[in-house]
């Protein structure tokens, strides 16, 4: 099997690239794992603590775990803190780094790479987490042809958490030649159907949309749809946050809601992490991928996401979809940052896909956020 055109590989291309031996896993994939254009990784049995991040390099990630040469199981103390069992569940504290290998290893043929993001879910409990290959030098990308591991770097921001193997908090998309589209290429699928609406539900004409290397977004402080709610920022010091439980936990418990300011700014307070919506709604035909990027790190130190995919009809489902509301994760960095209604704030890259996808995002499939305005992570009950 191999791509029949440049682009990011869809759902039927996934399962033909497991079938194919392309991605594989002691324990099978089942069908929850593919997603319309990714494809979700599973924790492995075991967690290494780490003293702190780190990258391979030219290195395995193995050797680096075990340090100089001869010394057996012995781990290198520099970097390991301990080796835990995830098999009946671990909780892992807030600001340490812990390392998994993750039950799925990949064999990419010449010309095939991979690109990692955390899961939704795991970006909104303020997750951090990064995929680390053998002899890399960046993390979340899998080189073209590479054969071997995949580890996730996960550390925990606001919430201690509570995870066990078999749990998925990233996902893997598969991507032949180049897919990156201009911005004269946007701006013309534009024109024939409109990529952002307004609360209101009117496509924004095209004058409006600002492009910069991709399709730019800003900040809703408005409160308009949420009943003058325009955020959420996490407590200092919450409980537990159990991953395998979803609608279960209090929001109070963990959440102070922020109301929507006198004036349309507001100002976000030093390493808080915040939970706020866009402006726009977005649509994603079904012919296309997109992932949220960074707008520029010159128009502040403010980190606006973690999670970035969104699968093909994110926001658009079976065509009555107009658009959907993009949950961002906020976090200023070391000062004090204001922001203001309808500020940009990040972009949106759209890829095309290697072919019509056969399962589309909202359509026949179960969708936590397909209708979202502020919404957290499943965990939380909704009102």
């Amino acid at each position: 099997m191999s791509a029949s055109r440049p682009g990011v590989l869809p759902y039927q291309a996934l399962r033909a690239a497991v079938e194919a031996g392309w991605l594989t896993a002691p324990v099978p994939l089942v069908d929850a794992q593919y997603q319309p254009a990714s494809v979700d990784l599973r924790l492995g049995a075991v967690a290494y603590q780490l003293r702190g991040s780190f990258l391979p390099y030219r290195e395995t990630v193995e050797s680096r775990l075990r340090g100089r040469p001869g010394t057996g199981d012995e781990l290198d103390s520099d970097l390991v803190i301990d080796r835990v069992s995830l098999a009946g569940g671990l909780t892992l504290q807030r600001g340490s780094v812990y390392l998994v290998p993750l039950l799925e290893s990949v064999a990419l043929p010449p010309g095939l790479r991979g690109r990692c993001n955390p899961k939704s879910t795991t970006g909104r409990l303020d997750i951090f987490t990064r995929v680390i290959t053998d002899g890399s030098p960046r993390f979340d990308e899998v080189h073209a042809g590479y054969r071997g591991p995949l580890y996730l770097e996960v550390s925990p921001q606001s919430f201690p958490v509570r995870v066990q193997a078999g749990l998925s908090l990233n996902q893997l998309r598969l991507v032949s030649g180049p897919t990156t589209m201009s911005d004269a290429e946007l701006a013309d699928v534009y024109r024939r159907q409109p990529l952002l609406y307004d609360d209101d539900d009117r496509p924004l004409p095209l004058e409006r949309v600002t492009f910069n290397d991709g399709l730019c977004m800003g900040i809703d402080l408005s409160g308009r749809r949420t009943g003058g709610i325009i955020g959420y920022r996490a407590h200092p010091n919450p409980p537990l946050v159990d991953l395998s439980r979803v609608n279960h936990y209090d929001p109070a418990e963990f959440w102070e809601p922020i109301k929507r300011p006198a004036r349309d700014a507001f100002i976000l307070e030093a390493n808080r992490f915040y939970i706020l919506a866009s402006k726009e709604r977005i649509r994603v035909p079904p012919a296309f991928a997109a992932e949220m990027v960074v707008y520029d790190a010159g128009a502040g130190e403010i980190r606006t996401h973690y999670a970035g995919f969104f699968d093909p009809g994110f926001g658009y489902g079976d065509g009555s979809v107009l658009g959907t509301k993009l949950v961002m994760e906020v976090r200023a960095r070391e000062v004090p940052f204001m922001v203001y209604d309808g500020q940009i704030s990040f972009k949106v890259w759209f890829e095309r896909l290697t072919a019509a996808p056969e399962r589309v995002y909202g359509v026949g499939l179960a969708s936590s956020y397909q209708h979202q305005t502020l919404t957290l992570s499943k965990q939380f009950r909704r009102p």
